[in-house]
């Protein structure tokens, strides 16, 4: 930080309270007539106090992770290049975290806590069919928001192994199942309406947010094809390429969630 001080004969004045060791001047102008009426103009150089470090932490390192993996992609993660993402040697993350593996649980078990946050309490659904499109659109939001993690949300082993991907997390599974119960549903349909939800989920999220996913060969692998990826040799689809090559995933996804609604209809009878 540099301070224009100014001082008759060339004298150093105090500036900002800091004593005479603390203080290196240099001489800018000593010349009788300066703009400074014979006066000496001095810049004063002070070192200014060290950044800091923020804290390590393992939320801060799960946060790191998630903003890794979305960044990066999960093949890329270890625990040396999250550790210098963080500006720390690899092995300080050991500390809080023992592996990779533990990291990417904990990783997943932070992205269920935003869809939990999101969801629970129902949010502001009147109704069972209200309270279902809620919850189908906070997933989905979570899938396009991180689509290197969501596989992971599906594959990862849950604490229940039972239950279903993508939607494991015992946290937020409690969740949905008393939305449902507070909405009269019975056990049983619960279930049945959670194995479907889940399906459904799965089914569609893996597939929309797999074509976000910049997907690229790491290894060269010889393959002998069967066929020509020549699309000169498919009329049909270079006839139809503009129509396929639009996902359509929105409208997709809203008239399954229809679907499943009537399903969940005639279910509760």
């Amino acid at each position: 930080m540099h301070t224009l001080v100014r001082g008759a004969g060339g004298a150093l004045a105090a500036s900002g309270g800091a004593s005479s060791g603390e203080r290196k001047g240099t001489r800018m102008d000593d010349r009788e007539g300066s703009a400074w009426g014979g006066e000496s103009m001095l810049v004063v150089t002070t070192t200014s106090p060290p950044v800091p470090r923020r804290r390590l932490d393992q939320l801060r390192i799960l946060r790191a992770g998630v903003e890794f993996i979305d960044t990066d992609g999960l093949g890329k993660l270890t625990m040396r290049r999250l550790g210098a993402h963080l500006g720390v040697e690899a092995m300080a993350l050991y500390r809080y975290v023992p592996g990779r593996e533990q990291l990417l649980d904990g990783v997943v078990e932070l992205v269920m806590d935003e869809l939990y946050e999101t969801t629970s309490g129902g949010g502001s659904s009147t109704n069972w069919q209200e309270y279902l499109q809620m919850q189908a659109h906070a997933v989905r939001a979570l899938a396009l928001s991180h689509p290197r993690i969501f596989p992971l949300v599906a594959t990862r082993p849950p604490s229940a192994p039972w239950l279903r991907p993508p939607l494991r997390s015992l946290r937020w599974v409690e969740s949905f199942l008393q939305g449902l119960r507070d909405y009269g549903f019975s056990p049983s349909v619960s279930v049945a309406v959670y194995r479907s939800f889940a399906m459904f989920l799965l089914g569609a999220l893996l597939l929309e947010a797999g074509t976000l996913e910049d997907l690229t060969i790491t290894e060269k692998v010889n393959l002998a094809f069967a066929e020509t990826d020549d699309l000169s040799s498919y009329s049909i689809i270079s006839e139809m390429a503009k129509e396929l090559s639009d996902g359509g995933f929105e409208a997709e996804f809203e008239a399954a969630l229809e679907d499943l609604i009537e399903r969940v209809a005639v279910l509760r009878g």
